[in-house]
């Protein structure tokens, strides 16, 4: 089911009328593959971020930490590429792809750190530029899919709806040059300014593209249920941030893998489910620690 939105038309709309044509677009945009549940375990590499920024180690030894370990697949954030947020060069994208496909691992995903929820034209413009950079970027690394943010926060004096009055065309121009170079544009909910289920569902629905869909991070639903959060968000999935824990507002908990593992098996996934791991201690033991309890509970 296509929706007859289209840009011209969404940026003359008021918020009220934003708002109907926004919910009468339900479950348009679900993502379509066979049934059934076909699961490749992934490392985001946000997980070793302190080293990353330190110079302690570099991509090319994250491949070969993924490698020893057994992984399927790589999710190399853009952050911990040299020259980063301007894209890397040619050379560095094809030494470490060739580093990776020799080594048994796909780089399944990338990602950069946008705010389209800024006011100001110019700063989300700068940003578009930038997430378009990293999608040619992607596409030479033969990932399959570019993470972005909504934005950092709500700004002062505006309502969701009038955020989205010019997110939502932001973010549909840099959707429209993923298709062209074969790359799907995953949004994932942040608890920033999209903080539950339904708000990340009403972005992904109005930009009404089979090249976007959501980056289900199971560590940032805090508003209410994280598992209601997670089922509703996994029709809509194209990869996954699974993370140690979950979150009931200001309290953190265990993720239990076995409940995330039913939801999946209930309502089928085939892709990447990239996991990481945050907070203090040896990201070399917190990810191989959390990588064998993944491959316990869902291989």
């Amino acid at each position: 089911m296509k929706s007859n939105l289209n840009r011209r038309c969404f940026l003359g709309l008021g918020t009220a009328a934003l708002g109907g044509l926004l919910s009468r677009t339900a479950l348009a945009k679900q993502v379509e593959r066979r049934d059934g549940v076909k699961l490749k375990i992934s490392l985001n590499a946000y997980s070793f971020n302190k080293p990353l920024r330190a110079g302690e180690m570099t991509l090319f030894d994250l491949v070969d930490y993924c490698a020893d370990l057994g992984f399927d697949g790589l999710d190399a954030t853009g952050y911990y590429f040299p020259g980063y947020p301007a894209p890397p060069s040619d050379e560095f994208v094809y030494a470490l792809k060739k580093e990776a496909f020799v080594n048994g691992l796909t780089i399944n995903g990338t990602g950069v750190r946008n705010d389209f929820a800024v006011a100001d034209e110019a700063s989300r413009k700068r940003d578009v530029r930038m997430v378009k950079n990293w999608i040619e970027a992607a596409e030479k690394l033969g990932a399959g899919v570019i993470r972005i943010f909504t934005g950092n926060k709500m700004p002062q004096g505006y309502t969701f709806d009038q955020v989205l009055e010019w997110m939502i065309p932001d973010i549909r121009e840099c959707v429209e040059y993923g298709e062209k170079h074969g790359v799907i544009v995953g949004l994932q909910n942040h608890n920033d300014f999209a903080k539950t289920a339904d708000e990340t569902i009403k972005i992904v629905e109005a930009v009404d593209s089979e090249w976007f869909g959501v980056i289900l991070d199971v560590g940032s639903l805090r508003m209410h249920d994280p598992y209601k959060e997670i089922k509703k968000l996994l029709p809509y999935a194209v990869s996954w941030q699974l993370k140690e824990n979950v979150w009931y507002g200001k309290r953190q908990v265990p993720t239990d893998l076995a409940k995330i593992k039913a939801i999946i098996d209930n309502g089928g996934y085939r892709g990447f489910l990239p996991i990481e791991t945050l907070g203090e201690g040896d990201p070399k033991v917190k990810v191989k620690r959390l990588f064998k309890d993944v491959k316990r509970v869902f291989v």
